[in-house]
């Protein structure tokens, strides 16, 4: 099952079907980290390709002269259907088509390049995670009985699997390259709703008021406490920018953004601060993302599927 398609279903809430789906897909995770690294200046690629048969099955998508053939693009197509039907989600025929070929581009961007990158997945290590896999779910013909009823075969499945792993090794070597500490600030904010409330505000901030103790009474839960952040962490980016220009003891001007008037003060900076947990996460989301992006407007990339 396709890498990104599990992890847009695997924080919500599942039917006993998509237990069953998270479960195959948690074991694959597994299977990236005992998968042999070893480097060849030739990977062989598993991805069916255009030069694979003497006549070529009808493609759905292709990515660098990789592809996924038309019936492996609808059995997953189905397969996202079902998911968002149990889940009681909508989407357009068309949403559903781009998220199938956003999922297949993303894990052939990845897996080539983990290819590239000499990692190498064999078939034997393939079989060894298939047969962990049934002896997981209870014997080869439960696997086989989950297989049919989610549109694979025991070659498809197979392909399917190895194609994770590889994209799954890749995304990991992509995450991992963001450090564990990073240049932050912690700081405080004032935000309110009205210009002219923002704008008194700072009058007062001027005149002496303490920052700490306006933005207590502004928000008596947090007291305005923005905690420790590094750069790409804030959703309102001009915020962020206003916040990173600020020495320790300062504050802003008033900063619109979406959500209302901010002013910024910035308690304390460190350039090797510790991410937290989410901080880390999310530049790992975007480090994974602009890679994505940058290969995506380097490679050729065909949607042969309407």
């Amino acid at each position: 099952m396709p890498c990104l398609i599990s992890c847009i279903i695997y924080r919500m809430k599942r039917i006993a079907t998509l237990l069953l789906i998270a479960l195959i897909a948690s074991i694959m995770l597994v299977a990236c980290n005992n998968a042999t690294y070893s480097p060849t200046s030739t990977p062989t690629s598993t991805i069916i390709s255009s030069t694979s048969t003497p006549t070529e099955a009808p493609m759905a998508l292709k990515v660098n002269g990789d592809g996924i053939t038309l019936v492996e693009y609808q059995a997953d197509l189905v397969r996202l259907q079902k998911a968002q039907s149990d889940l009681s989600e909508t989407a357009t025929p068309e949403q559903q088509r781009d998220q199938v070929i956003q999922n297949f581009t993303d894990q052939l961007l990845l897996e080539q390049a983990a290819q590239k990158g000499g990692y190498s997945v064999d078939d034997a290590t393939v079989q060894a995670r298939v047969d962990a896999l049934a002896t997981s779910l209870g014997g080869a013909d439960k696997l086989a009985s989950w297989e049919t009823t989610n549109g694979y075969t025991d070659d498809s499945f197979k392909i399917s699997l190895k194609r994770e792993i590889y994209a799954d090794w890749q995304r990991d070597q992509i995450i991992n390259s963001v450090p564990e500490t990073a240049d932050q600030v912690h700081a405080l904010q004032i935000l309110v709703q009205d210009l002219a409330n923002a704008n008194s505000l700072l009058a007062q901030l001027k005149s002496g008021a303490d920052f700490a103790t306006l933005a207590s009474t502004l928000d008596p839960t947090t007291g305005g406490d923005l905690g420790w952040f590094p750069q790409g962490y804030l959703t309102q980016p001009n915020v962020e920018a206003a916040a990173f220009a600020l020495q320790p003891g300062q504050y802003s001007d008033v900063i619109k953004s979406d959500l209302g008037y901010h002013i910024i003060y910035v308690v304390e900076r460190d350039a090797n601060h510790p991410l937290s947990v989410d901080a880390r996460r999310t530049l790992q989301e975007k480090t994974l993302n602009n890679w994505l992006q940058t290969q995506k407007a380097a490679d050729q990339i065909q949607v042969l599927v309407n």
